[in-house]
């Protein structure tokens, strides 16, 4: 079949910057990345981001603001991407933009989530057809609009050979089982907190934007008590399909659980943290994820050779990055997020009810037409 090719986009919790994939399809799931570009965010916008996961004054008008200034630097990012390439925009199929996740709360009686990085301004910056807003259809079908990978980690990632589990480690954790028979269920859910409490506790305490593989959490001691309360906490117990956010996990949520431990040196704190990100992950994939054969970390988290080696100790499993595929763990969502576009174009389903409790697979996203049309 002829090639297409789609550009994905994301930001995700660690707010850090943007992802470009740039993306070549010949089937559902068969792909070859392109190009990458990291775009990182001016440190002004990331600090009024961060406002805008609390609620606070004037919050409506800073959201409106930074959704057109995201847009805008979404936008440049597609046209800075293409430039590494011989592509030009009207070679591309569509853009799909996760957008920048300010608000996930499915747990409300009227649950929404909401993502700014406005796809009309993507669109005029870049011409291209702009896919955007894919988990609202989601939650209006009764799910939790998180976690999406699952479907491409199982288009991706099957094997008909062995049993695969896919963890994404952002500021949020989030798993994929992926069983080799294709009559079992591919399940996909957020075991809690990934990089986004060792990153916040880290820049407070050392100045560093994250514990640069996990080297400052290694030097800490765990302190058991503070661990054994943390995983107590209710989500942890909390059966899938289930998805969070900074919203719950944040240092608002920490502070109460450390405030007993007033000596704690910040190394032994950080230790802890990695730990519960570890233990979280391992006990999640053993309690739904059974006669698993490895286990493939992508995101951020797959860097951290501290949290890598604590996962694979609790976990007794191969343990590996998804590089061991042939796909770069650093663009494993972005290119997610050019699949979930293609799926879109071809009125194909993106979610899958199993991984976020929707009550029927459905087409993602709100399209948003290029300067040819869609």
């Amino acid at each position: 079949m002829t090639p297409e090719y789609y550009i994905g986009l994301m930001s995700g919790t660690s707010l850090d910057g943007i992802d470009t994939a740039l993306v070549e399809f010949s089937s559902h799931k068969q792909f070859c990345v392109l190009e990458t570009l990291f775009t990182p965010y001016p440190t002004d916008m990331r600090n009024k981001l961060f406002q805008l996961f609390t609620p606070g004054n004037a919050e409506i008008d800073l959201m409106g603001q930074l959704s057109r200034q995201l847009g805008q630097l979404f936008g440049q990012s597609v046209n800075n991407i293409l430039e590494l390439s011989p592509l030009s925009a009207k070679d591309i199929s569509a853009v799909g933009s996760h957008g920048q996740t300010i608000r996930h709360r499915p747990e409300l009686l009227h649950p929404f989530t909401l993502q700014i990085g406005d796809p009309s301004t993507i669109t005029q910056t870049t011409g291209i057809t702009t896919i955007a807003d894919f988990r609202s259809k989601d939650i209006a079908c009764g799910g939790q609009g998180a976690p999406l990978a699952p479907g491409f980690h199982r288009s991706a990632f099957h094997s008909p050979n062995e049993n695969r589990v896919i963890v994404n480690i952002g500021g949020i954790a989030n798993i994929t089982w992926v069983p080799l028979s294709p009559e079992d269920i591919t399940l996909g859910f957020d075991t809690g907190p990934g990089n986004g409490l060792m990153d916040t506790w880290c820049q407070k305490h050392i100045g560093a934007e994250f514990d640069r593989n996990g080297e400052w959490a290694r030097s800490g001691s765990v302190i058991k008590e503070l661990l054994d309360t943390l995983t107590s906490f209710d989500y942890f117990q909390t059966p899938p399909p289930k998805s969070t956010g900074k919203e719950l996990f944040n240092e608002e949520w920490l502070n109460p659980f450390i405030s007993s431990y007033p000596l704690a040196k910040p190394a032994d704190i950080q230790a802890t943290l990695l730990e519960l990100t570890a233990i979280s992950i391992s006990r999640s994939i053993k309690e739904h994820c059974t006669n698993a054969d490895n286990i493939f970390v992508c995101g951020g988290g797959a860097l951290n050779g501290r949290l890598m080696e604590r996962i694979a100790k609790h976990i007794s499993l191969p343990t590996y990055t998804t590089a061991k595929l042939g796909v770069d763990p650093l663009w494993v969502e972005a290119i997610a997020f050019a699949w979930l576009a293609r799926q879109t174009k071809h009125n194909l389903a993106g979610n899958l009810p199993s991984s976020t409790g929707a009550r029927e697979a459905v087409i993602l996203g709100g399209i948003y037409p290029g300067s040819e049309g869609i």
